[in-house]
C-alpha cells in the first residue's frame, strides 16, 4: 500500500498506535502572577523572584538526576502554572538534564505561555532552550470575556504573540480556549473562533469551563451568580468543530485539535496510554504499570527533595488487565478510538455496551472502539469501569 503523501493527520489510528510507544517527560512549573477565578491547579499564585525560581529548578534538576532509568524521550512538555514566567535559561537547564539522564533524539519540546509574557527575548530564549512548539493561553478573543475570566491580557496581545511566534520560527504555534463563561455570548464565541482560525494557528486546545470546588468561581456560583451551561457549551464546541474542520484542523482528542503534522506528541502519547515521567511539584508519572504523584504543596515538594527524600506522595500499581482497562478508557477520548481488547469486547457484550451501540454512541471501526460523540467520551469511560476485570 502506498503511504499517504504529506504530513499524517492527527486523528489517524496508526499515529495513535505509534504514540502508545512514545516516552515523554512532563515538567511542572507552578508559578503564576495570580490565580484565575476558575483555576484549581497546583500553583504558586504570589509574587516570586529569580531566587525562588532558581531554588525550584535546582530541586527539579535534583529529582531528574535521582530518577530511575527510563528511556530516550520523544517529547518534553512544560506545563503549570505558567512556564513563561520563568527565565528560559532555567528551562534550558531542565531540557539538558533530561537529555543527559535519559537521552533524546529530536524530541518535541512544548511549552505553555501567556500572551502578556511574549516578547522577542522570550521567543529567542525558548528557541535556544530547545522549545519547538508553543501553546498560547488565549482563552478567548473577546476582551469582556477575558476580563470575566480574570485574565491579564487582551485579545490584541494574543494576535501579537501568535505573530511573534510565527516570525521567530517555532515549528508549531497553538492557542488554548475556554468555552462557556456566562459572560460569553454566542456572538463572542463566534468572534473568538473566527479570530483564531484567521490567525492560521497549527493547534487549538478547547476546554469547557468547569466549576471546581474551592475556586473563586465556585464561591460566586454558590452566592447566586450564573454558572456555565452544559447545553450552551456543547453547542459552542460543535460550532468550533465544524469551523475548524473546514479550516483543515482535525480533532484528535476531545480537547485537542491540529493540522496534519502538528499534533502535540505529549498530549497524544498521554491519551494513547504512553509512559511518561513527571518532575516538579504535583507532577504525575506513569511507567511500568506504576502511577505516581508528587507533593502538591510547594514547601513540601522542596523540603522532600532538598532533604534527600523522594517527592512522591503516593503511587498506584497496576496489573496487566488494569493497564489494559486504563488504555481503553483513555483511548475513548481519541478521535481514533482505542484498540478492541478482551475488556472492550466484554464491555460491548454487556448491557451498557449494547445500549451505547444501539444508540450509535460507540461503534467498531477498523479493529478499534470509537465514541461518536466526543462530549460523551467520559460517560462511556465511566461505564467501562463497571466491567469486572476477573471476567476478561
Amino acid at each position: 500500500m502506498t503511504a499517504p503523501a504529506g504530513p499524517i493527520r492527527a486523528d489517524d489510528p496508526l499515529l495513535a498506535d505509534r504514540a502508545h510507544g512514545w516516552k515523554s517527560a512532563y515538567v511542572h512549573i507552578p508559578f503564576c502572577r495570580r490565580r484565575c477565578p476558575y483555576c484549581d491547579f497546583a500553583i504558586v499564585a504570589e509574587p516570586t523572584d529569580d531566587d525562588i525560581h532558581r531554588r525550584y529548578i535546582a530541586a527539579v534538576l535534583t529529582e531528574i538526576a535521582r530518577a530511575p532509568d527510563f528511556a530516550s524521550l520523544d517529547a518534553i512538555n512544560f506545563g503549570g502554572g505558567t512556564p513563561s514566567t520563568v527565565a528560559p535559561h532555567h528551562l534550558a537547564r531542565v531540557v539538558a538534564a533530561l537529555g543527559e539522564r535519559f537521552g533524546v533524539e529530536h524530541p518535541e519540546v512544548s511549552i505553555e505561555v501567556n500572551p502578556e509574557d511574549w516578547n522577542d527575548e522570550l521567543a529567542h530564549g525558548l528557541l535556544d532552550a530547545g522549545v519547538d512548539r508553543v501553546s498560547i493561553g488565549a482563552q478567548s478573543m473577546h476582551d469582556v470575556v477575558l476580563g470575566a475570566l480574570g485574565r491579564l491580557h487582551v485579545a490584541r496581545e494574543v494576535r501579537m504573540a501568535v505573530e511573534g511566534a510565527r516570525a521567530a520560527g517555532f515549528r508549531s504555534v497553538g492557542v488554548d480556549l475556554i468555552i462557556g463563561h456566562p459572560m460569553e455570548s454566542d456572538a463572542a464565541w463566534d468572534a473568538t473562533v473566527e479570530a483564531v482560525l484567521a490567525m492560521e494557528v497549527d493547534h487549538v486546545s478547547t476546554y469547557t469551563l468547569t466549576v471546581e470546588p474551592g475556586t473563586e468561581l465556585a464561591a460566586a456560583v454558590r452566592a447566586g451568580e450564573a454558572g456555565p451551561d452544559d447545553d450552551v457549551q456543547s453547542d459552542r464546541y460543535e460550532v468550533f468543530l465544524d469551523r475548524a474542520r473546514s479550516a483543515g484542523i482535525d480533532r484528535y482528542e476531545v480537547s485537542n485539535h491540529a493540522r496534519p503534522g502538528h499534533h502535540c506528541r505529549y498530549n497524544l502519547a498521554t491519551w494513547s496510554h504512553g509512559e511518561y515521567v513527571g518532575f516538579g511539584m504535583a507532577a504525575h508519572g506513569h511507567r511500568w504499570g506504576r502511577r505516581t504523584r508528587n507533593h502538591r504543596r510547594f514547601d513540601r515538594y522542596l523540603d522532600a527533595v532538598e532533604s534527600g527524600s523522594s517527592p512522591i506522595l503516593g503511587e498506584e500499581r497496576l496489573d496487566t488487565r488494569e493497564q489494559e482497562r486504563d488504555r481503553l478508557m483513555l483511548g475513548l477520548r481519541l478521535a481514533a478510538g482505542a484498540p478492541i481488547t478482551p475488556i472492550a469486547e466484554r464491555f460491548l457484550d454487556g448491557v451498557e455496551g449494547r445500549r451505547f451501540v444501539d444508540a450509535d454512541l460507540v461503534r467498531r471501526s477498523g479493529g478499534r472502539l470509537v465514541v461518536t460523540d466526543p462530549l460523551r467520551a467520559d460517560m462511556v469511560a465511566r461505564a467501562v469501569l463497571s466491567v469486572p476485570l476477573g471476567d476478561c
